[in-house]
């Protein structure tokens, strides 16, 4: 087993839903997922996913400690896909693990499907476009298996979201990339809590429901085919309340730069309360920015 707090668990689709026209949520569990944990809000973790012609990924030793270097090690072209993805529900009685996927790309309905997982998957036409991840999502189905290396201890260094003491106020963005986080934030924030939120869609149908307790105001963007500032301008455009504040910013990683140059430079936020993540680039899959040794 790698080091704790984070272990291995191989995990099979148990259903899946289409949450938005660009979001898919697949529900998954496997024997030992009591042992998962959580610590809410924007807990990350890694799925490995098959490849096309694999009913499960191919793994490293999971006694290794190295796992990453175990990973690595493994032929390219053979090995589980790796993706980090947000938790967006570790539930219980019974023991399921919630993971929301952005879709991109298109689908058609043509018979069987580029994510081809053995007998667990099937069914949906993905174009070129779409990465592995939205592959295997559409086309998942039950029994389809994957790994997820993911916390068992809920403090853990897999989560962001950390407002200091004596915040009066909370700013969050996101895209589609960052929703499962923001509703995971959403909920976990006390109430009354004043919370600003912004958040990027490629169409209003992709707009969802989030429950919180918080005194949140959610300001919804569709933005364009193009890349967009459209999180950056709307900002620059609020009154945005007194007080103390702590921001959380994550999606499109051009976008998350240009809401943190403006938060500090312009705003005078202090650098410490602005956590700022980007979950993507323009241009750039996950496999190319880990072969160049960085992150989104």
């Amino acid at each position: 087993m790698t080091d704790a707090p984070f272990q291995f668990f191989t995990a099979e689709v148990l259903r899946t839903e289409r949450v938005t026209p660009s979001m898919a949520r697949v529900v998954l569990g496997c024997p030992d997922l009591a042992r998962m944990a959580t610590a809410g809000r924007d807990q990350r973790v890694k799925l490995f996913l098959p490849r096309p012609d694999e009913r499960e990924p191919v793994m490293p030793d999971p006694a290794r400690s190295d796992w990453y270097d175990a990973w690595r090690e493994l032929d390219p072209d053979v090995r589980g896909i790796m993706r980090t993805y947000t938790v967006r529900e570790l539930r219980r009685d019974p023991d399921e693990l919630v993971i929301d996927f952005a879709l991109h790309g298109t689908e058609g309905n043509g018979e069987g499907s580029s994510a081809g997982c053995g007998g667990g998957c099937g069914g949906t036409a993905v174009d070129a476009a779409s990465g592995p991840a939205t592959r295997w999502a559409r086309a998942a189905r039950p029994g389809a298996r994957i790994a997820v290396l993911a916390p068992v201890v809920e403090e853990n260094a897999g989560y962001d979201f950390r407002p200091p003491d004596g915040a009066d106020w909370i700013l969050l963005t996101a895209d589609e990339s960052a929703l499962p986080a923001i509703a995971g934030i959403l909920e976990s924030l006390p109430p009354g809590m004043p919370t600003r939120v912004w958040i990027e869609v490629h169409d209003p149908a992709d707009r969802q429901e989030l429950p919180t307790k918080a005194a949140s105001e959610i300001v919804w963007l569709t933005r364009d085919h193009h890349a967009s500032p459209a999180t950056a301008d709307a900002i620059r455009a609020a009154a945005l309340p007194g007080g103390t504040p702590y921001a959380w910013i994550a999606g499109e990683s051009a976008t998350v730069k240009a809401v943190r140059r403006h938060l500090v430079g312009e705003r005078g936020f202090d650098r410490r309360a602005v956590t700022f993540t980007g979950y993507w680039r323009r241009g750039a899959s996950e496999d190319h920015l880990l072969g160049a040794g960085e992150e989104a």
